[in-house]
């Protein structure tokens, strides 16, 4: 993977305050709490604020982007990319559908405001959404998106014709933990059944074969950290948050 600099931590709940994860790291850390009008929808004027603060920061590199309420930010970074690339997703829905406000970012739509906007991106593959939230994306999307279920996403005989479809430029990843099964990390949104092993497993074969400009992961849990469930939900999240950021670094 490409590195540029430090890995960025973009804290809009305060729950990488209560992590360590990153403690050992030279880290960016962008606090967001202060900004207005950024959870699960993203206004205007939040957008501008959020553009302004990575405006010096580049694409490449590893970037935590918080909980599921803030993808949108892979939005915000994959913009900054003036090359062809393919969107890989690896998350338990697809980020597609339309807004349901014009002009709205949001942890919804996102992915879909990609497609529509950055003269860029050839496609998105999806690895590991939900069926069902598949066949619902709107027609005009569909010949942009492939997708790969999760059964499908962990057998190793998938890479050669993954590469060979749909690979035949550098990727951005974007990751979102929702794809775990809730015994691995517990989420805010539902959650897919995939183990870390087999999430680690693709990263590590994306890594092994693509040209990858960047990562940004997000699916923090945002239950009470005072709570002794929240903490234990705290615990996963920063365990699985260090593997994969010594996975992304080696």
């Amino acid at each position: 993977m490409r590195q540029d600099g430090r890995p960025v931590v973009m804290n809009f709940t305060g729950i990488y305050e209560k992590e360590t994860f990153y403690r050992s790291e030279k880290i960016c850390w962008i606090d967001c709490r202060d900004i207005h009008g950024t959870n699960c929808y993203c206004d205007e004027q939040a957008e501008q604020i959020l553009e302004e603060r990575i405006r010096k920061l580049p694409p490449e590199g590893i970037h935590f982007i918080d909980s599921g309420n803030y993808h949108y930010m892979t939005k915000l970074w994959t913009d900054k990319i003036r090359e062809p690339f393919v969107l890989i997703l690896i998350d338990h829905h697809p980020d597609a559908q339309p807004s349901l406000f014009e002009n709205l970012l949001s942890c919804g739509c996102w992915a879909a405001r990609v497609l529509d906007e950055n003269p860029h991106v050839r496609k998105i593959v999806l690895l590991g959404a939900e069926e069902e939230l598949v066949k619902s994306l709107p027609e005009k999307y569909k010949d942009r998106i492939a997708a790969y279920n999760e059964e499908a996403v962990v057998h190793d005989r998938i890479w050669e014709e993954f590469r060979k479809k749909h690979i035949e430029v550098p990727v951005y990843l974007t990751i979102d933990k929702d794809i775990l099964d809730p015994s691995q990390v517990k989420t805010n949104w539902n959650q897919g059944k995939m183990k870390l092993a087999d999430l680690k497993k693709v990263i590590y074969q994306i890594l092994l074969h693509e040209q990858v400009i960047g990562v940004d992961i997000c699916g923090e849990c945002t239950g009470s950290i005072l709570e002794e469930a929240g903490r234990k939900e705290m615990e996963q999240d920063d365990r699985i948050n260090g593997s994969l950021l010594h996975l992304l670094e080696c």
